[in-house]
C-alpha cells in the first residue's frame, strides 16, 4: 500500500488556564506535532469568585487568537478544530465571549460539554495507547473530567469543579492544602464508586509537570512523559511533597514556570485525593488528550484500527531509503523466525519486530561515522504513540545495532535500568538481523524475497532460492549472519534451497 500523503490539521484549544494552537502533520495513523504555541491567559481565573471570565484573561485570549489566525492563514492546514472547555462553558458571559471571538478573529468555536470533553480526552488517550484500560482523568484550569476506558472504548464521563481555579480561596489568600483537600474529597466522594480502578490515565499539563518532578526525585533516566508509569504510593508521596512546598520553592525547580507553580499544588492535592478515593494502584501519564482525540475521531475507521507504533515508525523512517516497502519486507523476512524465540514482551514481540523493521533505513542519509548514535537518540525520544518506555529502549538498541559494528550506544545506563539483560541482547540480535537482511539484498525487497531466514535449535539459517545463491550469499552475507547468530547464541548456516 502506498504511504499516505501527509496533511496538516490544526486544533485551537481555549481552556480555563491556557489557550493553545497546535498544528499537526497527519501521516495515516501517525500524529506529529509541527507547531505548538501556548498562552497561559487564565481565562477562568475568576470563575469561582464571580461566575464570569477574567477580563484580563479575555484580552490575552483574544490577542493570542488573532495571532493564531495569522499563523493559520500562512500554514493553510486542511482542517481546523476550534474548541473551548470549562471556563467558556460555565461562565455567565461565556456566550458573549464566544460571539466576540467569532466577530474579532473569525473562529467559530465549539464549546464542549463536560461529557464531550471527557469523551475526547478518553479518545485521545486511546490514540496514544490503544490498549489503555482504567479511568482517564483530564485536569484543566477549572474542571476535572473522569471517564472509564474498557476494551470496547470510552464509557460515560463526568465533569467536576476540581481545577485549580475552582478550588482557589479568596483573592490574595495563600494556598491552604487542608481546605483544598476537604473540597476535593467532598466533590469526588459522590462519584468515587463509579470510577474505582487500578490504572489512572492522567491528562493535563499540571500532571505532566508532576511526572517530570517525580522523574527528578527518583533519578529516572528517560525524561519522556508519555506512558510514564508511577506507582500510586510513590505518586502519593510526590503529591504530598508538592502540596506542602511554598510557591517560591516550586519556582526554583528547573523548568517550572511562575504560573504553573501557582496551580501545581492544587493538582497535587486532587491527585492525592483521587489515589485515596479511587483506590488507584498506578498512574500512567498521557501526552495525548482532547486535541488528539478530536483528530483521532475524525480519522476513517480503517486508519484508527492500525497499530500506532508500527505506523509511527513507518512514518518516521519513510522516504529515507531506497525502497518505501523495505520495512514491511524485512518484517515478513524476520518475524516468522523470531516468533520461534521465547517471548520477552509477551504478545508485543511481533509488534516490536514490525516497528523496528520500519526503522531499518532511518538515518540512511546521515554520515556513517555518526549514524548509529544519532538514530539511537532519535528513536529513544521520538514522539511516537503506542510504546512503553522499555519498548522505546528496545527499539533504540535495535536501530543502533542495525548500523553499528560495535555496541557502544549512548545512555547505556538508561538501557540497563529499563531493559532486562535478555531484552537488551534480543534487541541487539534484532538489529544485527536487520543489517544482515539489508546487506544481503542491497536493501531491495524483490531480492530479499528470494531468500529465507529460519532458526533451529543450534543454527541461524539463511537460505537462497536456486539460481540466487551467487547473487545473495557472498562474503558480506556470511559476516553479517555470523554476527546475528552470535547475538542469538547460535551458529550461522548458509545454504541453497
Amino acid at each position: 500500500m502506498p504511504f499516505p500523503a501527509p496533511r496538516d490539521a490544526a486544533v485551537i484549544d481555549i481552556g480555563s488556564n491556557s489557550v493553545r494552537l497546535v498544528v499537526y502533520r497527519l501521516e495515516g495513523r501517525a500524529i506529529w506535532t509541527v507547531f505548538n504555541e501556548k498562552v497561559l491567559a487564565g481565562l477562568g481565573r475568576d470563575l469561582a469568585k464571580t461566575g464570569r471570565l477574567s477580563p484580563e484573561g479575555v484580552i490575552q485570549t483574544l490577542q493570542a487568537l488573532k495571532r493564531f489566525r495569522a499563523v493559520l492563514e500562512a500554514v493553510k492546514p486542511a482542517e481546523v478544530f476550534a474548541v473551548a472547555t470549562a471556563a467558556a462553558r460555565e461562565a455567565k458571559d461565556g456566550p458573549d465571549f464566544i460571539r466576540r471571538v467569532r466577530e474579532e478573529t473569525g473562529f467559530s468555536v465549539r464549546v464542549l460539554t463536560g461529557e464531550e470533553e471527557a469523551h475526547y480526552a478518553a479518545v485521545g488517550v486511546l490514540a496514544g495507547a490503544p490498549d489503555a484500560e482504567g479511568v482517564v482523568g483530564d485536569l484543566g484550569g477549572a474542571s476535572l473530567e473522569l471517564i472509564r476506558l474498557n476494551p470496547t472504548g470510552a464509557g460515560q464521563g463526568v465533569t467536576l469543579p476540581l481545577g485549580p481555579f475552582s478550588l482557589a480561596g479568596p483573592q490574595g489568600s495563600p494556598f491552604d492544602p487542608e481546605r483544598v483537600r476537604r473540597l476535593a474529597r467532598e466533590r469526588i466522594a459522590p462519584v468515587a464508586a463509579d470510577f474505582r480502578t487500578d490504572t489512572f490515565h492522567a491528562v493535563g499539563g499540571a500532571w505532566r509537570n508532576l511526572a517530570l518532578l517525580h522523574m527528578r526525585l527518583s533519578g529516572y533516566p528517560l525524561h519522556v512523559v508519555h506512558q510514564y508509569q508511577i506507582d500510586a504510593q510513590e505518586a502519593l508521596q510526590a503529591a504530598r511533597l508538592v502540596a506542602h512546598q511554598s510557591k517560591s520553592s516550586l519556582e526554583r525547580i528547573e523548568g517550572m514556570s511562575k504560573k504553573r507553580s501557582e496551580t501545581l499544588p492544587y493538582a497535587a492535592v486532587v491527585l492525592e485525593t483521587l489515589i485515596e478515593h479511587l483506590q488507584l494502584k498506578r498512574i500512567e501519564i498521557s501526552a495525548f488528550g482532547v486535541r488528539e482525540g478530536l483528530l483521532f475521531e475524525a480519522m476513517p475507521p480503517r486508519v484508527r484500527g492500525l497499530d500506532p507504533l508500527i505506523e509511527g515508525c513507518d512514518a518516521l523512517g519513510a522516504r529515507q531509503g531506497v525502497a518505501d516497502d523495505l520495512g514491511p519486507a524485512l518484517d515478513a523476512w524476520i518475524t516468522p523466525a523470531f516468533r520461534t524465540l521465547p517471548p520477552l514482551f509477551g504478545e508485543r514481540d511481533s509488534v516490536l519486530t514490525a516497528a523496528a523493521s520500519r526503522l531499518s533505513d532511518l538515518g540512511a542519509r546521515l554520515h556513517p561515522d555518526h549514524r548509529a548514535d544519532l538514530v539511537f537518540e532519535q528513536v529513544l525520544r521520538a514522539p511516537i504513540a503506542g510504546m512503553a518506555h522499555d519498548e522505546r529502549c528496545y527499539l533504540a538498541v535495535a536501530a543502533h545495532a542495525r548500523h553499528a559494528t560495535n555496541f557502544h550506544p549512548p545512555e547505556l545506563a538508561t538501557l540497563e535500568r529499563l531493559l532486562t539483560p535478555a531484552q537488551l541482547k534480543r534487541a541487539r540480535a534484532l538489529g544485527a538481523t536487520m543489517r544482515l537482511a539489508c546487506d544481503l539484498s542491497g536493501r531491495s525487497p524483490s531480492l530479499l524475497a528470494h531468500s529465507r531466514l529460519t532458526l533451529d535449535k543450534n543454527h541461524l539459517v539463511v537460505t537462497a532460492e536456486p539460481g540466487f545463491a551467487d547473487i545473495l550469499l557472498g562474503e558480506q552475507t556470511s559476516k553479517r549472519a555470523n554476527t546475528a547468530a552470535q547475538h542469538l547464541g547460535l551458529k550461522p548456516k548458509i545454504v541453497t534451497g
